[in-house]
């Protein structure tokens, strides 16, 4: 029986994480704030993971044979991970993210590797950020104040993600993964994102999607999948970032077209900053002035062969998409009904 700590792991696919790991037979405990309550037959660590001498004497004498972090978001918090679970446990995975390769967020990232080639497009791959050799400013991350104030929201996101795999891949003495997640769809009222539900409401009532001109194809997986792959790479060896996204990458016109095919509902679109592309609704005519989540500008979709090559069998996104679909429109129905 493997003894798992799952750092957060309260809500969405955490949740069932937790879950799957427990109805493997692994001895589960979850580690949060104490708002949330584990599920049955999982054990709980109520402490500030921030906190590095309050994680320490919450976690106690406890060892682990794997750490999942789910709430991994900056280098600081990595550096107190580093510190506290050295000793503690003998491999630590971390839930990272894909916009680590978005070019909007780092300059270092728009060159001709991360532009698709050819007639086969199968995305970005681990190596185009390597961990090991990311700069770290590991100043500026102690002081949250200063790090908003450094970035906009989007690249304090993707870039804290990049630093924090960076501190563990270049200094834990534990061995680390990242499990670099694609766009979580699926699930319905668990979904807190409602990035899905926008299209489904959008589409089902009539109202354009708003998109960039031409909008790049972004990867997806869906919620119970990603699970999945944490679960898997909870047991499995490999150190180093992997990829993890459901077969076929789909443009945000794409993902339209297939909800309004499962609809039965013909997609609207209106075009970022576009007059004759504008929402009627819009006052004075004016195009939108920002686009639909999973509408991007730029290309980032990732390649999934290395998990595949590690042992990992993605499905395809028309596997789970009509489930997701139906989810969101149960999740709709009842909201009106209330």
């Amino acid at each position: 029986m493997r003894k798992i700590l799952v750092i957060g792991g309260s809500r969405y696919f955490g949740r069932h994480l937790v879950e799957l790991l427990r109805d493997a037979g692994d001895r589960v405990t979850v580690l949060n704030r104490g708002a949330s309550a584990p599920p049955a037959g999982v054990g709980h660590i109520a402490a500030d993971r921030s906190d590095g001498p309050a994680l320490a004497a919450a976690l106690g004498g406890r060892t682990f044979d794997t750490v999942v972090d789910q709430v991994l978001y900056t280098p600081a918090d990595a550096a107190t991970a580093r510190d506290v679970f050295a000793g503690r446990t003998a491999r630590y995975v971390a839930t990272s993210t894909m916009e680590v390769y978005d070019p909007a967020t780092a300059p270092a990232l728009s060159g001709a590797r991360l532009r698709p080639s050819g007639a086969a497009l199968r995305g970005i791959p681990e190596d185009a950020v390597d961990p090991r050799e990311w700069p770290v400013d590991a100043d500026l991350w102690r002081d949250p104040a200063r790090a908003a104030a450094a970035y906009d929201e989007a690249t304090h996101y993707a870039e804290g993600k990049r630093q924090a795999e960076a501190v563990l891949a270049a200094q834990a003495e534990f061995a680390f993964a990242s499990v670099r997640s694609a766009h979580v769809a699926g699930g319905g009222a668990r979904d807190f994102t409602g990035r899905l539900a926008h299209y489904v409401d959008r589409i089902a009532d009539g109202r354009p999607v708003a998109v960039h001109a031409a909008p790049q194809p972004t990867s997806f997986i869906g919620h119970t999948e990603i699970a999945r792959v944490l679960a898997w790479a909870a047991g499995a060896d490999f150190t180093g970032p992997v990829n993890a996204a459901s077969r076929t990458a789909l443009s945000a016109l794409d993902l339209s077209a297939r909800i309004g095919a499962h609809l039965g509902r013909e997609p609207r679109f209106a075009v970022v900053g576009t007059p004759d592309g504008a929402d009627p609704g819009t006052p004075g005519g004016a195009g939108p002035a920002e686009a639909s989540p999973y509408s991007f500008d730029r290309f980032y979709a990732m390649d999934n062969h290395l998990a595949g090559r590690l042992g990992f069998t993605f499905s395809d996104v028309s596997d789970w998409l009509p489930g997701a679909i139906d989810d969101a429109l149960r999740t709709r129905r009842a909201g009106k009904d209330a």
